[in-house]
C-alpha cells in the first residue's frame, strides 16, 4: 500500500516564496521517479520538476527558469518555489512512478495542494 503525502501549500504575495514537500511511504517495488505536476481549472496537468532516484537528474518545466529547486531525501522529495508570480497558482499535485518485479509501471498521485499567489 503506498500513499503520497503532500504538504506546504498556501496562499503567499507575488515575490514570495514556499516550499512543497512529498513523502512516499509503504512502498514494496524501487521508485524511479518522484515530481509535483500543477493544473489550473480547464487546462492540462503539467510538468514542474522531477528527479530520477536512481542518479538524481532533475527536470524542469519550461516556465520554471531557475525559480525552483526540487531535492530528495529518501523517499522524501522537497521543491522550493521562489519569486513565485500569480500565474504560479495551481493546485499542485505529486507524483510517483515505480515498477514491480516484472518491471510492471505503475504511477500514483497525490490528492493535490493548492497554491495560490495573488496581493
Amino acid at each position: 500500500q503506498v500513499q503520497l503525502v503532500e504538504s506546504g501549500g498556501g496562499s503567499v504575495q507575488p515575490g514570495g516564496s514556499l516550499r512543497l514537500s512529498c513523502a512516499a511511504s509503504g512502498t514494496l517495488y524501487p521508485i524511479y521517479v518522484m515530481a509535483w505536476y500543477r493544473q489550473v481549472v480547464g487546462e492540462e496537468r503539467e510538468l514542474v520538476a522531477g528527479i530520477n532516484f536512481p542518479h538524481g537528474f532533475p527536470h524542469y518545466g519550461e516556465f520554471v527558469k531557475g525559480r525552483f529547486n526540487i531535492s530528495r531525501d529518501g523517499n522524501t522529495i522537497a521543491l522550493q518555489m521562489n519569486s513565485l508570480k500569480p500565474e504560479d497558482t495551481a493546485v499542485y499535485y505529486c507524483n510517483t512512478q515505480y515498477r514491480d518485479i516484472e518491471l510492471r509501471p505503475f504511477e500514483l498521485w497525490g490528492q493535490g495542494t493548492m497554491v495560490t499567489v495573488s496581493s
